[in-house]
């Protein structure tokens, strides 16, 4: 608990770096995938949840944009968000997860680190059950979009100027984190949010049945997964997010359509393992009170 709490106490007082701001998945990538983690949640760990969240009627979905409208509020968390590395592909603790004046373990995967703590040890001093929640479902959805594991020279993509089907200039992050969802909620799912959440939990259960296991599966009792989620992350942006972009580069189908499955399944995985996360906290842990 002593490294916790010094973690924690550092986290209370430290600044924000001054990067471009990254908000993965904007808001409907974030409730997507906090929608499919609460259908995924054992009875012990949906009580805990809803115990911790009165102020959202125990939705956790509604909570999980809540780490970047409450970013003023929280300056400190802002490198907790994003884990990004020189651009080699691979995402190494040790060498990537600081912030940008080299404060160890701020980075988006400390931070799912270091709130699973928090929340198995929930008597701990400082620490507040529901933002260490909200905090933790926030950051899982983070750390799945692959850009939020780019490079260090362009911020996560945020400094590539592009065009967006030559009609809206914006940035290869921002892509990413809304236009990829936008434009298939608008082409595939009649504009309703809904019906994405719902194809996606049922590519779950269906086509990706055999995967789902694999995703949530995770050998370590003391720690969580999230070095793992990052390095698959960091070679997605690689293989996919950056592949043949350029300052000015049109993106158009061709983009979208080798994008698209990359951004569901993300979504999906996001999901199923921040429901397992969350499963094995409750499940280790007596159940936390509401604060």
């Amino acid at each position: 608990m002593g490294s916790l709490l010094r973690l924690l106490l550092v986290l209370l007082v430290a600044v924000a770096a001054g990067a471009p701001a990254a908000h993965a998945w904007r808001k409907e990538g974030h409730y997507m995938v906090c929608k499919i983690a609460q259908s995924f949640l054992t009875s012990e760990a949906s009580a805990a949840v809803t115990s911790l969240l009165p102020g959202w009627a125990g939705e956790l979905a509604e909570t999980c944009s809540w780490a970047d409208d409450e970013r003023r509020r929280y300056p400190w968390s802002g490198s907790l968000h994003f884990a990004d590395t020189p651009g080699d592909c691979q995402f190494f603790y040790d060498r990537d997860c600081h912030n940008m004046k080299g404060e160890k373990d701020m980075c988006v995967v400390g931070g799912i680190n270091n709130y699973t703590t928090a929340l198995m040890n929930s008597s701990a001093p400082l620490v507040d059950p529901t933002i260490s929640l909200m905090f933790l479902a926030h950051f899982v959805g983070d750390i799945h979009q692959p850009l939020h594991c780019g490079n260090t020279a362009d911020f996560g993509g945020n400094t590539i100027i592009v065009h967006w089907y030559n009609t809206t200039t914006t940035n290869l992050h921002r892509v990413w984190d809304l236009d990829i969802i936008e434009k298939a909620m608008k082409d595939f799912y009649n504009d309703d949010l809904s019906i994405m959440t719902q194809v996606i939990m049922q590519n779950i259960t269906e086509a990706w049945a055999d995967e789902e296991r694999e995703w949530e599966a995770c050998s370590t009792r003391t720690k969580t997964c999230a070095d793992k989620y990052a390095m698959e992350s960091a070679q997605l942006s690689c293989d996919v997010a950056y592949a043949g972009v350029e300052q000015g580069s049109i993106l158009g189908d061709d983009y979208f359509f080798s994008a698209l499955p990359v951004v569901r399944k993300r979504i999906a995985q996001g999901g199923v393992r921040l429901a397992a996360i969350l499963n094995r906290i409750f499940s280790e842990s007596s159940e936390p009170q509401s604060s």
